[in-house]
């Protein structure tokens, strides 16, 4: 197998025709199962005042599709396109094809069933082992070949990112053995409420988050001009986060959410996230706002470990603990993504910049006015603080598929109307330029 190139060196068009599939499954499987079927069900729970009233075999089909469907079928795409990179290790297109096939498959046929439960106790736990056999495939290709960092920096970087790949196989295998377990003994498609939540955050905090905080602490200081990064601070965070997410596992969700909560501080606090930057801003084709919305996003990590240390003191059912889940869903992740995703994305696409500036910050201002709205509705509707909050539930559901269908349309314009001819063609004539420059300079 060829070895792939480092990040600053030219774009394989091959490759990034591999993402472009990735990043389009993606953003189908956030549009459709994800966000429409959110939207359902938070009409149901809003018109009847009840939080039980939407079933819950749609719920967690829907928290399936957004967790599994759109974040990890993008944490595949680039974990394809940039840890071979980071790590200096073979790349392999049969391996990211084939894990793309299994997991499409696998998640769609996971929120089919818990939508439809059609032959269920055999398709909802062939789903988890279709998952399951994408996400070894990715891990055997992308984690198993032996690292050879440039520096200190990228080593932390690579810790992380690998501590992630295994905290998602080992997510990944919980649901599959779950699934299993569900088709054996139960009466639907539906993970028991106790162990959902604690499977919850495993899936939220101990796989999502430390796959965007490994890729963070590479792209971020650099995108937002900030202070040499606290390396010795990165690791520490790391610990403290699967120690948090362990405690979960063991039901100790008030210890859990506390010792998520410092993890969240601590990783902000090492990558010097709410400091004065020092150098100039890398904003070349996303919009002047993007630092403060990538600061935003950070924030609501913050906040849903405080809500969720809130949730577990208070008896259930409450609206903390959903309010906390959606603070980090939304207001951590999807800022993340929204926010990060215009200014990586479209070089890793060889095309020549966004579509629309203007639209990406539409679609992260919807995006944060939707979840703060859902967050403060969703706690005074379900303590019954406010009557009218269930009708903001309804506008806050509204507003947040307003943002994801505009994040969704300036993403797949911008993949279909980049040209990486015309950036070749100007990279040549650039390079054309500075030698008949040089030549003058000689003679």
């Amino acid at each position: 197998m060829p070895r792939c190139r480092s990040l600053s060196q030219p774009h394989d068009p091959d490759l990034s025709g591999m993402l472009k599939v990735f990043i389009a499954t993606g953003l189908g499987f956030m549009l459709l199962p994800g966000t429409f079927v959110g939207v359902v069900n938070l009409l149901k729970i809003s018109s009847t005042h009840a939080p039980g009233a939407a079933d819950s075999g749609w719920v967690q089909a829907h928290g399936h599709a957004q967790v599994f469907g759109w974040l990890g079928t993008f944490i595949l795409g680039i974990g394809y396109y940039a840890i071979p990179r980071l790590r200096l290790s073979p790349f392999s297109y049969r391996a990211a094809w084939t894990t793309y096939t299994l997991w499409t498959t696998g998640v769609t046929m996971r929120w089919a069933v818990g939508t439809w439960p059609w032959q269920w106790r055999v398709l909802f736990p062939l789903a988890g082992f279709l998952e399951l056999a994408a996400v070894a495939i990715f891990a055997i290709s992308v984690f198993a070949p032996r690292p050879r960092a440039r520096d200190d920096s990228w080593r932390k970087s690579v810790v992380i990112i690998t501590a992630a790949g295994t905290s998602m196989v080992i997510a990944v295998a919980v649901n599959a053995c779950a699934s299993l377990i569900v088709a054996l003994t139960a009466d639907a498609p539906v993970f028991p409420a106790a162990f959902n939540q604690r499977f919850l955050v495993l899936i939220t905090w101990g796989f999502i988050v430390p796959f965007v905080w490994g890729f963070s602490s590479r792209w971020v200081p650099p995108l937002l001009g900030l202070r040499k990064t606290r390396k010795t601070l990165l690791i520490p965070s790391l610990v403290v986060l699967f120690i948090g997410v362990g405690s979960a596992a063991a039901g100790q969700l008030a210890v859990s959410a506390t010792l998520l909560l410092i993890a969240a501080i601590l990783f902000a606090v090492a990558l010097r996230l709410f400091e004065p930057s020092v150098k100039k801003a890398k904003l070349r084709g996303v919009h002047e706002w993007t630092p403060l919305f990538i600061r935003g996003a950070y924030a609501w990590s913050v906040v849903a470990a405080a809500l969720a240390i809130v949730a577990a003191l208070v008896p259930a059912p409450n609206g903390y603990a959903g309010a906390s889940r959606h603070a980090i869903t939304v207001g951590f992740f999807a800022a993340a993504v929204f926010s990060i995703g215009p200014r990586i994305l479209p070089a890793f696409f060889n095309v020549r910049r966004l579509w629309s500036t203007r639209m990406m910050a539409a679609s992260l201002l919807l995006l944060n006015i939707g979840c703060t709205t859902r967050v403060v509705s969703q706690i005074l509707a379900y303590q019954h603080l406010s009557s009218s909050a269930w009708h903001t539930l309804t506008m806050s559901a509204i507003i947040e598929m307003l943002a994801v269908t505009l994040f969704a349309v300036n993403m797949m314009l911008t993949l279909t109307t980049g040209s990486p001819l015309e950036v070749f063609l100007e990279t040549r004539r650039d390079r054309e330029a500075l030698d008949r420059a040089r030549e003058a300079q000689t003679a």
